[in-house]
């Protein structure tokens, strides 16, 4: 997010989170008239007010940094590449975590969609998609929806398509950002004009992935676990999304 300076920084990210000065001034230990007062540039805001106005705006590390960056302080929260070795034992965590989840697919991705880890079961998915879409570094967002990718295999690509575009779209009103915007109307551009399906089956409470096979249609629904805990920026924006079968002819077909 670009700003220039903390004042209108903090104006935007209030009115993004549909706060008053007050409501946010009661959230963060302060009176409205420092928010006020911040705002319009008339009062410099310490390190510490910085910190727990972030937090009350539930903003991610990266924006957290951003905040404190605009009123002048240094980030507070490290940024580390996927090789730094301080992250090696995190990693190594995630792949036992993605391992002990066979036989069913599971694979970590960044902030982008790109593939961080996988296990091995991931290959019941990607069967068929053009090898193109599966060099390094792989986006799953873009091997979803690529006609060439698992579109050709996913039965109900309406509803599926909506369920990831919509996940991405949110995404973006929280805190905007350029790459994103651009993967959504790359995303967008590979599918036609969409409808509601009047009789989308939800299973209830989930929007299933029905994706053709050799032995039948595999249906499964997913659960996205994030790091929520994490003090550096890397990590807490990895996304662990693991499929779970929707039906007995799936956990067996899978389990085979």
């Amino acid at each position: 997010m670009e700003s220039n300076g903390f004042g209108p920084a903090l104006r935007e990210w209030r009115s993004r989170r549909r706060l008053s000065q007050l409501e946010l001034a009661l959230r963060a230990g302060t009176t409205q008239r420092h928010v006020s007062f911040m705002e319009s540039g008339r009062s410099l805001p310490g390190r510490g007010i910085v910190v727990r106005i972030a937090e009350s705006l539930e903003l991610s590390l990266r924006e957290r940094n951003g905040l404190l960056l605009s009123a002048g302080y240094a980030p507070g929260y490290r940024e580390s590449t996927l090789d730094d070795p301080a992250l090696r034992p995190v990693l190594d965590g995630m792949q036992r975590l993605l391992d002990g989840h066979r036989p069913f697919p599971a694979v970590v991705v960044d902030r982008y969609g790109v593939m961080v880890a996988s296990n091995n079961a991931l290959s019941v998915l990607t069967e068929g998609a053009a090898p193109e879409l599966l060099v390094p570094p792989v986006n799953v967002l873009r091997l979803a929806l690529h006609p060439r990718g698992m579109a050709a295999r996913t039965l109900n690509l309406d509803d599926w398509a909506r369920h990831i575009l919509e996940r991405l779209t949110q995404e973006i009103a929280r805190g905007p950002d350029p790459r994103l915007s651009e993967l959504l109307a790359e995303l967008e551009g590979y599918l036609p004009a969409r409808k509601p399906s009047p009789d989308a089956d939800h299973l209830g409470f989930a929007v299933p992935l029905r994706l053709s096979a050799p032995g039948g249609e595999l249906r499964l629904i997913t659960a996205i676990t994030t790091f929520a805990t994490a003090v550096d920026v890397t990590i807490s924006e990895l996304k662990l999304e693991t499929f779970l079968p929707a039906d007995e002819f799936t956990a067996a077909a899978l389990t085979r």
